[in-house]
């Protein structure tokens, strides 16, 4: 008995990850600074000035549709487990598999590139303007004071919205695009309470569902800290690295938060600062009492 194994894993992988990606997990932080500021006159302002990453148009989701091509597996010897070169036969056998199941992978490729322009509201990833109307979608939308497309899916930004605490906050909302892969979150509880919780700000919590499936991508070994490398060891450094600060400044008393050191004295009042990293296990948090 022949044994044979495939070495299509990181294709596998990678189709497996942007199957993934069609739910919505696909926007994260690159190298930035953001800072949230509460007062007790129930105000509020946010800002984040750095790199956003849209997986959707990056080289990985370009490369999941460069696959179309016969890549033979590698055959084994039956006794020893070694590689071994496939024969003639072997070789017919498979492409014969491969080419018998085109048009189901076809249709696939189809089918996820329909589903990926409607949650990307209606823009087409495919498209070389794909980019371009990101970038003319998010300047349309009150908050967003700095656009720009640095290419391979990252777009340097700048966001700020401030205003009343009258209703929770999400950071980012992007028109059309589905809300399930937040940055940052302002809940408002009863009796003058605020919760933020930041999922997007941690690489390797649960809360941020789009590192763990990263993570867990054999093919893609680095992508935990979002730098993809390719089975034969090449970074691309293009994706950026989840590296910067969260800061809340707040004059309401702190009743709880996650922060390493505590809460500082801040002109304002205390200060609590987050230093994220791709070793950030948790998700930044904190409960703040705004009663004047």
């Amino acid at each position: 008995m022949t044994i044979v194994t495939s070495t299509r894993t990181y294709a596998t992988a990678l189709i497996a990850g942007l199957s993934l990606l069609l739910t919505g997990c696909f926007i994260t932080p690159g190298k930035f600074n953001s800072e949230l500021v509460l007062t007790q006159d129930n105000q509020f302002t946010f800002t984040y000035d750095g790199e956003i990453f849209f997986l959707g148009l990056s080289s990985l989701a370009e490369m999941g549709a460069s696959s179309e091509k016969f890549e033979p597996d590698e055959c084994y010897d039956e006794n020893t487990f070694e590689g071994r070169d496939c024969t003639e036969t072997e070789l017919a056998e498979q492409r014969e598999v491969w080419e018998l199941n085109a048009p189901v992978r076809a249709a696939k490729a189809q089918e996820q590139a329909k589903q990926m322009g409607a949650i990307m509201g209606g823009i087409d990833p495919s498209d070389p303007q794909a980019s371009a109307e990101l970038v003319e979608l998010l300047s349309r939308q009150r908050g967003w004071e700095r656009v720009i497309d640095k290419g391979n899916g990252v777009f340097d930004v700048r966001y700020s919205a401030s205003g009343d605490l009258s209703h929770d906050f999400m950071f980012p909302l992007v028109e059309g695009f589905p809300s399930t892969n937040p940055f940052v979150q302002i809940i408002l509880r009863e009796g003058n309470l605020v919760r933020v919780n930041a999922p997007g700000f941690a690489a390797q919590d649960g809360a941020n569902p789009i590192f763990g499936m990263v993570g867990g991508m054999a093919g893609l070994g680095g992508m935990s800290s979002l730098t993809s490398q390719s089975p034969d060891g090449e970074e691309n450094s293009n994706i950026p690295v989840l590296e910067g600060t969260f800061t809340i400044v707040t004059d309401g008393q702190i009743k709880a938060n996650n922060t390493d050191e505590g809460s500082r004295a801040d002109a304002s009042g205390e200060r609590l600062v987050w230093e994220i990293s791709p070793r950030t296990k948790t998700a930044p948090t904190a409960l703040i009492d705004l009663t004047s």
